[in-house]
């Protein structure tokens, strides 16, 4: 296969940094304008300042090699990098100031002075591919995070076995099962007869009875009454210490925050966890946490108050909200500064993760230490971050990747609970 020129846009290295080694057998071009835009996020915390920086010194140990405007070819990756300064072709129609007409330009410039060599723009920037593709230039996303799959995992399965197995299973909390799934499912077994039924979770090629079912006092620990076969399930993920990843998916008011929160609450005052930790992307909104005024606590709070909605309805004010976080039984850690942190005894409840991407949420689980528990939560149907969709975004990733690990278990919250009109809401807008 011939080599393909491949110019990467900045919002590809800013995504990844591992971007730019992630194409071998290629022609790496940088147009100038995205080393300058790159210089503008090097500063910055979080994921997006590190990948700036890793990206420019990277090209910066390229020089010994060679001149960046000539290229440099590395055997390790079999790719030639290049930095692009020759003067850019105009194109009509565009304006020459705008950054992203200068990497179009270059594409154009590429083309003509290449022919007989395919020319494709790599871009997370949807509007970008978009005009280039109106220009007859080949762009693409950047295909490595992203799951291509027919159906989404739900963690949920219904299946059909005699009237005699679902005894056995109210009998002997347990039943083989001949039928593979992705271990932690959690299954709605149904028998020939009408009504006959249990809720389980498979498990090492067996279908085990889930607590609560037989009336023991699984579901009477606290005062959370689930309204639904769902919830049945998310609760048990939430309370399972042998589970330390859970996530949970679903429409807005399905139960995701409420549910998370008091169990957590439940498990700190238990003693099983010693602090609640709540994080969350704050890129979405455009703002750095910067611009807001006072200290953490208070630049976190207007992404904060699901968590004081939640407070507010179950204990009528939120006083008690306030203690916890005053003694440190609640803290509140923007993801943007997670790096470096080990999280043990921990309670870990990661909210609108459907807005992060992979890299983010890998940076937040690898913080999890000894004896921590952490909980993605997030709909993919409401993506507010640029760049990412329901298909790439680090939560369904994660919920993909991890299906078969017996350390994670998944909940699709399909029915909303807020109230019939938020439920018709979410269907019908």
């Amino acid at each position: 296969m011939s080599r393909k020129i491949m110019i990467i846009d900045t919002s590809v290295l800013l995504y990844d940094k591992n971007s730019i080694h992630s194409l071998p057998g290629n022609d790496i071009v940088l147009p100038l304008v995205v080393i300058d835009e790159l210089d503008k996020f090097k500063e910055k915390p979080g994921l997006i300042g590190e990948s700036a920086r890793y990206v420019n010194r990277f090209l910066d140990k390229l020089r010994d090699l060679g001149r960046l405007d000539k290229g440099v070819f590395v055997e390790e990756y079999d790719q030639t990098f290049k930095i692009l300064t020759e003067h850019l072709k105009d194109v009509n129609g565009l304006d020459p100031t705008k950054n992203d007409n200068k990497i179009i330009s270059a594409a154009c410039y590429l083309q003509d002075k290449n022919p007989d060599k395919k020319i494709k723009v790599v871009t997370k920037d949807i509007n970008l591919r978009v005009k280039c593709d109106a220009l007859g230039i080949i762009a693409e996303d950047y295909y490595k995070d992203f799951i291509d799959v027919e159906e989404f995992f739900s963690g949920v399965s219904e299946i059909e076995i005699s009237d005699d197995k679902i005894d056995d299973i109210y009998e002997k909390n347990s039943i083989e099962l001949d039928h593979k799934m992705p271990i932690n499912t959690y299954v709605i077994a149904k028998g020939q007869s009408q009504g006959k039924s249990a809720l389980c979770i498979y498990a090492e090629n067996e279908l085990r009875l889930l607590p609560g079912s037989s009336g023991d006092s699984e579901t009477k620990r606290s005062d959370i009454k689930p309204k639904n076969k769902e919830q049945r399930f998310a609760l048990h993920a939430l309370r399972a210490r042998d589970i330390p990843l859970v996530s949970l998916t679903g429409l807005a008011g399905s139960g995701k925050t409420f549910l998370t929160l008091l169990v957590a609450i439940d498990a700190v005052l238990e003693k099983k966890y010693e602090r609640i930790v709540v994080t969350r992307s704050i890129e979405t909104v455009g703002k750095d946490v910067g611009y807001l005024p006072g200290d953490i606590r208070e630049k976190m709070e207007p992404w904060m108050a699901p968590i004081v909605d939640t407070f507010r309805h179950h204990f009528k004010d939120k006083t008690y909200l306030e203690m916890m976080i005053e003694k440190g039984t609640i803290e509140i850690a923007p993801l943007s500064f997670i790096r470096g942190r080990t999280f043990s005894d921990s309670f870990i409840i990661v909210d609108e993760a459907q807005n992060t991407t992979i890299h983010e949420l890998k940076t937040i689980i690898t913080r999890c230490g000894e004896n921590s528990k952490i909980v993605l939560m997030g709909d993919t149907d409401q993506i507010d971050t640029p760049y990412i969709d329901k298909r790439s975004n680090g939560l369904t990733i994660v919920v993909e990747k991890f299906k078969e690990s017996r350390l994670s278990a998944h909940v699709h919250l399909e029915r909303g609970e807020r109230s019939e009109l938020a439920t018709q809401a979410s269907i019908l807008l």
